[in-house]
């Protein structure tokens, strides 16, 4: 179990009582709050975006998904490594030329859909345009793991990042359709580029905030008195990717079933609501399946919470898995937009404990060095996910019919539920790992060697 944290911070104060005013009054947390909430704007939008532009050019929403999910898959293959480079040479130094890179290739994707170009070279652009994307999310909630070790204020931090992701996929997805629908096929692309590069630079500027970069920490001198070999050996496990914790690979795949959620719903939502001949719905049954998921999440955050989080996460997940289910049912027997978007409301309801636990878990299963690795994998899981279920629902609607296209969020959460239960035991963190139950009951737990 690592020390507690010497830095101070105003949000020490009362830690018995966690709450949301006490974490925003941690020291210095606006100056990235607030423009990472900007920059993350973008995530949201991008995926949406292009299939909104790719099925007007090409009139397919199979094609377009397909699109769409090829940027996804770069995005989460790439987003890991990113993380990776901000641990070692700080976050800045990954993000600004990251954003102008991703800037440069969104704007070639965007003229090439317009121009009727080949197929293959949507495909080709697609993929250093979500290759850039930059990982706003995983480098704030570094930030936040970084002046929080220790507290119990991490649970709260992470619900709230997850009521802030939440919003960006209420508030991005409805901007970019409404834009795509009422002012031109292309300009949700261009609002998520030019969002993406003045969000990302403002918040790239607050380095005061950013963790310090492994390479620094590593070149501290060792004091006198010091395990030499046993600093090396710490120095070896610094450099260890964050896939070194077994339980890291659990939660990446509970975050794949998430992330293919988020893609089929929102496939699925245009394909019934235009199927419907009510296009302008989409963003409001979207919105409903997004703010239910937001609600959750600040509940999640203010609950005090006696149950470990392994113990939560292998009670929210299935719940989840329910969830998708009654909406694949009932997607099947009619075009019941009032029952359907109260089903999406349940779904949403139903991501926000699984999500928050399982950035609260990972947060505790790697070491300090590699939080920001750590957290993109997972934000890639959620990705490659969304590419999957985005591809999967395209596929689908294309070939059976807009309801089909819900199908795919129950296989994502079923075959990840799987993994949950086969692999639950990879997730005891190290405290719970040294700790055993003396007796039943009331009893005290008494730690052992």
């Amino acid at each position: 179990m690592r020390p507690p944290a010497t830095t101070s911070h105003d949000s020490d104060k009362g830690a018995s009582r966690p709450g949301y005013g006490q974490l925003l009054r941690t020291r210095g947390a606006w100056t990235f709050l607030v423009p990472g909430f900007l920059a993350r704007q973008p995530f949201a939008m991008l995926t949406i975006g292009i299939v909104l532009l790719v099925e007007h050019t090409s009139g397919s929403y199979g094609t377009a998904g397909a699109v769409s999910a090829t940027a996804g898959v770069a995005m989460a293959l790439l987003a890991p490594q990113s993380g990776k480079l901000a641990d070692r040479f700080g976050q800045g130094a990954v993000l600004v030329p990251g954003i102008f890179l991703h800037a440069l290739f969104i704007g070639l994707l965007t003229a090439l859909a317009l121009l009727d170009a080949p197929l293959w070279s949507l495909f080709a652009a697609a993929v250093p345009a979500g290759a850039t994307t930059p990982q706003i999310s995983p480098m704030v909630r570094a930030r936040w793991a970084a002046r929080l070790e220790g507290s119990p204020l991490m649970t709260t931090a992470a619900a709230f990042e997850s009521v802030t992701d939440e919003f960006t996929f209420v508030v991005g997805p409805v901007i970019a359709t409404a834009l795509c629908t009422g002012v031109h096929p292309a300009a949700g692309l261009i609002a998520e580029a030019v969002l993406m590069t003045l969000g990302g630079l403002v918040f790239a500027a607050q380095r005061r905030t950013q963790p310090v970069p492994a390479r620094h920490r590593s070149h501290a001198t060792p004091h006198a008195g010091q395990d030499v070999d046993g600093g090396a050996d710490r120095a070896r496990k610094k450099r260890a990717s964050a896939l070194s914790a077994p339980g890291v690979r659990v939660l990446i795949a509970l975050l794949f079933g998430i992330g293919a959620v988020f893609g089929g719903m929102q496939v699925s939502l245009a394909a019934f609501a235009q199927s419907s001949g009510q296009p302008g719905i989409n963003g409001v049954l979207y919105g409903v399946f997004a703010g239910g998921n937001m609600l959750a999440a600040l509940a999640v955050g203010a609950i005090h919470w006696k149950r470990s989080p392994r113990a939560r996460l292998l009670a929210a997940y299935p719940a989840l898995v329910l969830a998708t289910m009654a909406l694949a049912g009932v997607a099947q027997l009619g075009p019941w937009t009032p029952l359907l978007g109260g089903l999406g409301l349940l779904a949403g309801l139903c991501i926000a404990p699984s999500m928050i636990t399982s950035f609260t878990l990972v947060e505790m299963l790697v070491p300090a060095t590699t939080r920001t690795e750590a957290f993109t994998w997972l934000t890639g899981a959620v990705a490659l996910g969304q590419a999957a279920g985005t591809t999967a629902s395209g596929q689908l609607t294309d070939s059976f019919g807009a309801s089909s296209g819900f199908l795919a969020p129950l296989v994502g959460t079923g075959l990840a539920l799987t993994v949950l239960v086969a692999f639950r035991r990879r997730l005891v963190t190290p405290s719970e790992g040294r700790v055993t139950a003396r007796g039943v009951g009331h009893r005290t737990p008494v730690a052992v060697d």
